[in-house]
């Protein structure tokens, strides 16, 4: 019997994804969109004076894969280096991939693997945190 795609550990993840909200000063905002599925994640943050996030908002139009990865974006960013967040990205790239056995250091992004045999879905799980990365650029 194959294994399900969405698990009940991604739908609860997808569900969990915070509403859009103001924050007190947006630093930076970036509009990123997946060509391969359309998936589309508008990132905005308010970073401290030393480039770290204080505080994320999002607004996510993803398939469930998407919204539980800009769930664990959410959930994760505050108190983010840049750096950091470059490194979750290419270290979840690599995985996604098959070019390294575990997605990186970034909390719960294992509860992705159902769909790093889905190609299609990977655009759409890199996505919130291109975003993310997207808008602290633009906010420094």
């Amino acid at each position: 019997m194959k294994a399900p795609l969405y698990t009940i550990e991604i739908l609860r993840l997808a569900a969990s994804l915070p509403d859009p909200h103001p924050l007190d000063r947006v630093d930076g905002s970036a509009r990123e969109r997946s060509p391969a599925c359309g998936s589309i994640v508008s990132t905005k943050v308010q970073l401290g004076a030393d480039g770290r996030v204080e505080a994320i908002s999002q607004e996510v139009s993803a398939c469930a894969f998407g919204q539980a990865s800009a769930a664990l974006v959410s959930n994760n960013a505050v108190g983010r280096a840049p750096a950091e967040v470059e490194a979750a990205l290419g270290g979840l790239a690599d995985w996604l991939a098959g070019k390294s056995d575990g997605p990186g250091e970034w909390p719960g992004l294992a509860t992705l693997a159902p769909a790093r045999s889905r190609k299609s879905r990977h655009g759409a799980i890199l996505l919130p945190f291109r975003s993310l990365l997207a808008a602290i650029g633009k906010g420094r």
